[in-house]
């Protein structure tokens, strides 16, 4: 259905149009005919080349003339008609992603495993992702018709990895030349039509570090506020990972990289009124150093990236089990009867139910980096309520290296560690699941992975299984 280009990266569309999903029954595109597989090619004389050209054209117009090309080739004119705000209860197809033209020498992509899912191996450089989900671009292949696009469109805010503001260096680190590395016209354009940049530093040990990176955040910060935040965070390399130019970030490397940015926060933070130099959370991981305080990240911008993750948990987890406390926990093991425990349950009822919250007994598994905070929070709730829950580190073989993260946890890991199992039940990580398919990234199915245990396995996060046990809910993936 769709092609390719490598250079420049651009999605070639065979057909023009943006294809129906489904239609929601008894809404406006139900009553005038619109039916899954139709094709709208325009509004009002205008061509749509996607879901977000549909969404801008039809946006604030009551009447509205499509033009619809039908499954068997009919081409039909729709007048529209509808109250301000109604929705045309049209779902569209996804969008495809625009891929990526250049060879970034730390592409996580070429660290994969061979029988990884195939969509990890999708390089995207897609400035509608990065306005709609906060995927990274590059900018560096970025054309004038998209960079046309983000300003008409409002396609704010748009998220860019700079990784260095030295020409030089970023060349190197993305594999092309200088001249299409320099996004500096770039981004003074986007900038000053008032398109808000979030940007991100992957910070390659011996490349963009010491004095690179400071330059680079001392110039990213110069760009504030049209420049929100910068995300910066660790290389991580797997043991697919073979490209000599390309070193491990070690702990006393960790280390160093606090200290240094550390003093340009402080300073930015007397500047420019925020902390704007952001450190990604497994830097600290690695340094051995407790995460910074809830003040230091503000609005968490740059949260999806990793960073203040474990500040975000640690902060949520307490009051949550704060919640637990005020609601008489001589009474949680009757949690049902609770109405203040009920409260925290935001699930629909469920005819099947869990074991009461004092009677938990089982095994929580997630990532290396994230198993002491976890740990923590669980032993505070069996203190709490008398659970017996055990956290248990669960080592990334299936990529190796670097990787530590839970997201990233392979089928494979878990089967590989279902000897320290204890208790009626495994939970693991939501994140493991694809969104649109029970399917973890070794391309092994949740059904498969569950058949390799002798107890329930259930994809929830702590305080989901916490929250469905107090409402006797059954956890998430069953």
């Amino acid at each position: 259905m769709y092609e390719f280009a490598v250079t420049p990266a651009v999605t070639q569309l065979r057909r023009p149009g943006v294809t129906i999903d489904s239609v929601i029954p008894g809404t406006i595109a139900d009553d005038v005919g619109l039916e899954s597989g139709d094709r709208i090619t325009k509004v009002n004389g205008r061509a749509v080349r996607d879901y977000l050209d549909f969404r801008f054209q039809t946006s604030g117009e009551v009447e509205m003339i499509l033009l619809v090309k039908k499954a068997d080739g009919e081409t039909w004119e729709v007048d529209i008609e509808r109250d301000e705000g109604e929705d045309l209860g049209i779902e569209f197809e996804q969008i495809i992603p625009r891929q990526c033209a250049n060879e970034c020498i730390f592409c996580f992509c070429k660290g994969n495993p061979e029988d990884a899912r195939p969509s990890l191996f999708v390089r995207d450089e897609d400035i509608r992702l990065s306005f709609l989900y906060g995927n990274y671009t590059t900018l560096s292949s970025v054309t004038e018709a998209e960079m046309q696009r983000i300003i008409e469109q409002r396609l704010s805010p748009q998220y860019v990895s700079v990784h260095a503001t030295d020409v030089r260096a970023r060349a190197y680190l993305l594999g092309v030349g200088e001249e299409q590395a320099d996004i500096s016209d770039k981004l003074e354009r986007l900038l000053s039509n008032n398109i808000e940049i979030h940007a991100q530093v992957v910070l390659c040990p011996e490349i963009n570090d010491g004095k690179v990176l400071e330059r680079t955040l001392g110039d990213l910060a110069a760009l504030h506020p049209g420049v929100v935040s910068t995300a910066v965070v660790p290389v991580a390399l797997t043991r697919y990972n073979k490209d000599e130019r390309l070193t491990k970030v070690t702990s006393e490397f960790c280390v160093k990289t606090i200290e240094e940015v550390g003093k340009l926060q402080e300073e930015f933070r007397k500047t420019i009124g925020t902390t704007f130099a952001f450190l990604g959370d497994e830097i600290y991981v690695k340094a051995g150093v407790p995460v910074p305080s809830r003040e230091h990240y503000g609005e968490y911008p740059q949260i999806e990236d990793g960073v203040g993750m474990i500040r975000t948990f640690i902060r949520e987890f307490d009051e949550f089990l704060e919640k637990v406390r005020e609601s008489e926990p001589s009474s949680v093991r009757s949690a049902k009867a609770n109405p203040r425990l009920s409260e925290l349950a935001h699930v629909p009822d469920s005819e099947t139910d869990l074991p009461v919250l004092g009677s938990l007994n089982g095994t929580v598994f997630t990532g290396e980096m994230f198993a002491p905070y976890l740990a923590a929070g669980v032993e505070k709730l069996n203190e709490l309520v008398g659970s017996d829950l055990k956290v248990v580190a669960v080592p990334n073989t299936y990529f190796g290296g670097d990787v530590s993260v839970a997201g990233l946890l392979s089928g494979q890991d878990f089967i590989a560690v279902r000897e320290r199992v204890s208790g009626d039940f495994v939970v693991i990580p939501p994140a493991v699941i694809k969104s649109d398919e029970p399917i973890l990234i070794d391309g092994m199915t949740f059904d498969e992975l569950k058949a390799g245990f002798g107890v329930p396995v259930y994809a929830a996060d702590l305080m989901e299984l916490v929250r469905r046990n107090l409402s006797g809910e059954l956890p998430l993936g069953e």
